[in-house]
């Protein structure tokens, strides 16, 4: 079945067993989602990034089942299961009679005004909750798993990789998301780093610093609900989860950074170093913080060659692209 009969099929409140009056959709470069008010059902696009491949329909099987069981770490209560969606003689379900077109991640659907982009909005994200989501993450990166293949990961030359592929793919922005000296600049500045400070990062690996994390800690995806959930963890390329846990936490402060909560950022370090004693972390803290802003600036810029995307969406994807490869620049002159 094409993405387009799917999600028009989907959009139907009567195949849901909680019978919504109205189905609410949300769209990403990768996921089509669907919302009954009660539960999300996020289905995964027949895409082929490089960094993932969804394109069979095992494939991505195999990555809803990941997904659920990744995201329980720090979600437990939210991901519910994965539900098989069936075809029986153009009859569209879930769990139904008939050959099995698709897969969807069954969540249950969280209240957007308790996500913390949300709240900071409104500025109803205080201090105190900083701290508390510093303190959940020194328990969960301890808690999390290593191994010398997961340290394997943080060494330089296989950083150099992710950032290299970074490059190679935003390459053909140039002159529309991103200036040409920025995108020399950034290049010329990380490629610098990797190759001098060799030390700090081996010393990271020996220390047991490199973790199978979260890989897109955003506020969008901390929930405040009766307890801290923090949701959407990258399933679909190891690579992207097993780093430095100062990668992961610097994916958050970005976040905070270019949304002007820089007083906000510098308080979760700060909580964040005295839990965990992590002082170390401060050597490579700006150079992954631009390498998160580098890449958030990258999957902005995708928004600009994905055909089902409006050109309003496409327009506002290109302005966000623009000011995360900004705030890249920014951080390179501080590494």
């Amino acid at each position: 079945m094409d993405i387009l009969s799917l999600k028009r099929a989907l959009l139907n409140p009567e195949i849901y067993p909680d019978r919504p009056t109205a189905v609410g959709f949300r769209e990403t470069h990768i996921s089509l989602v669907f919302l009954t008010g009660n539960a999300a059902y996020k289905v995964k696009k027949p895409v082929d990034f490089g960094f993932l491949d969804f394109t069979s329909l095992e494939k991505r099987k195999y990555f809803c089942d990941q997904e659920v069981v990744l995201n329980r770490r720090l979600a437990p209560k939210i991901y519910l299961g994965v539900v098989a969606i069936t075809d029986d003689r153009g009859r569209v379900a879930l769990n139904g009679r008939g050959e099995t077109v698709e897969y969807a991640v069954k969540m249950k659907q969280i209240p957007e005004e308790l996500l913390m982009d949300k709240l900071l909005e409104r500025g109803l994200v205080t201090r105190e909750m900083i701290k508390d989501v510093a303190e959940r993450l020194v328990l969960f990166y301890g808690a999390a798993e290593t191994s010398e293949s997961i340290g394997s990961f943080a060494r330089p030359e296989r950083v150099k990789q992710d950032t290299d592929e970074n490059f190679e793919q935003t390459e053909r922005y140039v002159g529309s998301t991103i200036t040409r000296e920025v995108y020399e600049t950034i290049r010329e500045r990380t490629n610098d780093f990797l190759m001098r400070q060799r030390e700090i990062f081996e010393r990271r690996i020996s220390s047991g610093k490199i973790r199978d994390c979260h890989g897109d800690l955003r506020l969008e995806h901390i929930f405040w609900g009766e307890e801290i959930a923090i949701v959407d963890c990258i399933e679909f390329n190891q690579r992207f989860r097993y780093t430095d846990v100062a990668a992961d936490i610097a994916f958050l402060l970005m976040d905070l950074d270019y949304h002007g909560r820089k007083d906000l950022a510098d308080h979760l370090i700060d909580c964040y170093i005295k839990k965990s004693g992590d002082e170390d972390l401060f050597r490579v803290l700006h150079f992954y913080k631009c390498y998160r802003a580098y890449v958030r600036g990258k999957v902005e810029s995708f928004r600009l060659d994905d055909p089902s995307m409006g050109e309003e969406d496409k327009e506002a994807g290109g302005e966000r692209a623009r000011s995360y490869f900004d705030l890249a620049y920014q951080y390179t002159k501080l590494f």
